[in-house]
């Protein structure tokens, strides 16, 4: 018989070589998608009335629907189950649910943050980006001019909230004056630049140039990541860092390449995505929110065509292997007993990215 010691110093090493990557050629990725997304559907959804929920288990007082964001998540987690699956069932269904939220309030028609059939909401610029920069993607693998158009719609609602005030830049929350933040900066530069791939429209090269220009003179920290907003009323800086801010900065400047040929655009990216992986995803663990992570793993997969060390994506394998020892009953991901819609969103497109990563053969 083995020892009761020699049987826990076994089991402790396991875990250990589990969580530290060892097993990141095993997962399946792709089946843990599907196990997440099915555990979505079956308890976040509410087929009565054709939303989804906030949270699990509810709050009491819960709302009709979820807040706009978390449709955002889904909506391009569902985007990338597509291209790995070839099934867009989801992702057609989360855009007719979103769909819900649009209003045509003046000055521009956009997606409030609740439904106006409930009561309607604020608006906010970055959540509609994230709509638009998952209709460009669709648009960029059908073609089809509708995604497009809503693409183009976003833009010009994003927009009415830019400003010369401090230099330039966008603002955070439609008629709130309080902020310009680097996630309503960030995915409008994104944005832009997919308007302008798809049209060659200047405007939309000028608007991100300006834009991108305005957030790394000041919002950016001096290893290279980006801090979260400027406050309009005394002009200092929330210097608070989170893993999607840097993302989407760092695909700007890797699409400002693209398009411009500047070195000096990768070299600033290649810069930011060392930081971005020492900083958020130390010690092969997410520092925060699963979502913001996948907003971070957009840029360094786009990264890998100039840039062809893995190191980003091996420790992105250590942290999901390690996240996994926390999957709960119901196949949801993270410690918290609350489970939110958006992180499980978020992991639902990490998975997914990974899944097409390792079919692709990069993993």
């Amino acid at each position: 018989m083995i020892p009761m010691q020699m049987k826990r110093l076994f089991f402790f090493l396991a875990f250990t070589w589990i969580v530290s990557g060892g097993n990141a050629q095993k997962m399946d990725y792709a089946q843990e998608y599907r196990q997440l997304s099915d555990s979505i559907q079956r308890y976040f959804y509410k087929a009565g009335n054709d939303f989804y929920k906030e949270q699990l288990p509810a709050a009491p007082n819960e709302r009709q629907a979820s807040y706009l964001w978390p449709l955002c998540a889904l909506f391009e987690a569902y985007q990338v189950g597509g291209a790995l699956n070839g099934d867009f069932k989801n992702f057609d269904h989360v855009a007719t649910i979103i769909k819900k939220y649009h209003t045509d309030k003046s000055p521009a028609p956009g997606f409030a943050s609740f439904p106006p059939v409930y009561g309607g909401g604020d608006r906010f610029y970055d959540d509609n980006q994230w709509i638009g920069i998952t209709a460009m993607n669709q648009y960029g693998r059908t073609h089809d001019k509708t995604w497009l158009a809503l693409g183009a719609e976003i833009y010009n609602f994003m927009m009415t909230g830019a400003d010369t005030v401090s230099g330039g830049g966008l603002y955070w929350q439609e008629g709130v004056k309080k902020t310009k933040n680097t996630c309503s900066n960030g995915p409008g530069i994104l944005l832009a630049l997919q308007l302008y791939n798809a049209t060659k429209d200047q405007k939309y090269l000028n608007t991100a140039m300006g834009l991108y220009t305005w957030v790394t003179t000041r919002l950016i920290s001096p290893e290279g990541l980006f801090y979260d907003n400027l406050r309009m009323k005394d002009g200092t800086i929330d210097t608070h860092l989170y893993s999607y801010n840097t993302g989407t900065m760092l695909q700007a400047a890797i699409f400002l390449y693209e398009i411009t040929k500047d070195e000096k655009y990768l070299r600033e990216a290649k810069k930011t995505a060392n930081a971005a992986a020492s900083y958020f995803l130390a010690e092969g663990k997410f520092r925060d929110n699963y979502w913001f992570n996948a907003v971070l793993l957009r840029a360094l997969e786009q990264l890998l065509q100039y840039d062809k060390n893995t190191w980003y994506l091996q420790l992105f394998q250590k942290a999901v292997n390690r996240a996994a020892a926390e999957k709960d009953i119901h196949g949801f991901w993270g410690a918290a007993t609350t489970k939110n819609l958006v992180p499980q969103g978020g992991m639902l497109e990490i998975l997914g990215r990974l899944a097409l990563l390792r079919k692709q053969g990069v993993l």
